[in-house]
């Protein structure tokens, strides 16, 4: 299935640069019938036609986004429903029948961390559904007290990461080697360093750059919004525990609005508008740190899988080789523990 908006993505059109560059692509998601989205179905044949573009995908991670909970039995070990579909699809790709990219090679579901102790037993459920690659846990956080944003899908109430709750089922992450991929708004950083450094070893992946608003109160505020969150980045920068995705940032709620344009940004057009959000991060955290992410299909609103990893490309153009790996593959294989074919430049 075509994306909703795929007419305006043609109507630009780019070669992948540096195409023999391995990548690691460490999030994106797989949905079916959500016809809110810009594109409603978005399963194996919909991701290998994004990867055809000409990068050189060779593994992805998948992050949980609420597809395929399973219907009936306990509640609380329904969302182990998403793995089990998510492994299938990675036991496809695994097959080698469509091609190199190892699709969902580690897989990150959810849990209600804010159960508790509960909670292991969906911690043990979820490795149980894919001991080979089920490698962490999202439980999102985001939110924002204004009634003009978006309610996040997972609807989190205000302070959660604060939460006595919340906190003793975190502790259970780290017992079974598991990542906590964090995504949150910019406000909510401080609570985000906080959680941090109460459990400094807990391995931490801040999804989407603390996720900084654009639109609602934000509007028309980019300079303030920016200020903000770079003060918030470099206190988090400082727990060794913490690494991040630099990407997601191409989302209605972002504000930069290419998708009500007449026609979506080239590469060079989309980097210029973000890169001080990716060169603050990389500054901070340094490369070994650092990985960029597609975060499709939802970024898919406002560019093309070619054009996004094109912008990457152009970013680091000057940076050397050991440091284009780290950024579009090491960082990530090592963080979400992917081995496999070596990944060398042909």
């Amino acid at each position: 299935m075509q994306a909703k908006n795929d007419r305006w993505l043609g109507l630009v059109q780019e070669q992948a640069l540096e195409p023999e560059l391995p990548i690691c692509d460490p999030h994106h998601h797989f949905w079916d019938r959500r016809d809110a989205m810009v594109q409603p179905r978005y399963l194996l044949d919909e991701l290998l036609a994004d990867l055809s573009g000409g990068h050189r995908v060779v593994s992805t991670v998948y992050v949980e986004c609420g597809a395929m909970y399973r219907r009936g039995g306990e509640p609380r070990t329904r969302v182990v429903g998403e793995t089990e579909f998510v492994n299938g699809l990675a036991a496809m790709a695994a097959s080698g029948l469509y091609g190199e990219t190892r699709v969902a090679a580690a897989i990150v579901g959810t849990a209600a961390l804010d159960e508790g102790d509960q909670v292991a037993a969906t911690l043990d459920a979820q490795l149980e559904a894919s001991p080979a690659r089920f490698r962490g846990i999202r439980h999102v956080v985001a939110w924002d007290g204004s009634p003009e944003l978006p309610v996040a899908r997972a609807a989190p109430p205000p302070g959660l990461m604060t939460s006595d709750g919340f906190r003793a089922g975190f502790r259970h992450l780290a017992p079974r080697g598991l990542t906590f991929d964090l995504w949150c708004y910019h406000p909510q950083l401080a609570e985000a360093v906080d959680l941090a450094r109460a459990f400094p070893d807990q391995t931490v992946i801040l999804d989407h750059f603390g996720g900084p608003l654009g639109v609602g109160p934000y509007a028309d505020r980019a300079d303030e919004v920016f200020d903000a969150w770079r003060g918030r980045i470099a206190e988090l920068a400082q727990c060794p525990n913490v690494v991040a995705k630099l990407g997601g940032i191409n989302m209605e709620v972002n504000g930069f609005g290419w998708h009500v344009r007449g026609r979506p940004p080239d590469s060079r057009e989309l980097m210029a508008a973000t890169r001080r959000y990716y060169e603050t991060t990389i500054e901070f955290f340094g490369v070994e740190r650092c990985m960029f992410e597609s975060n499709f299909p939802v970024d898919k609103v406002s560019c093309s899988y070619t054009v996004l990893w094109n912008s990457f490309k152009r970013l680091v153009a000057q940076y050397s080789e050991d440091e284009k790996r780290a950024l579009f593959h090491d960082t990530a294989a090592r963080t979400y523990r992917i081995r496999g074919p070596d990944t060398s430049s042909a």
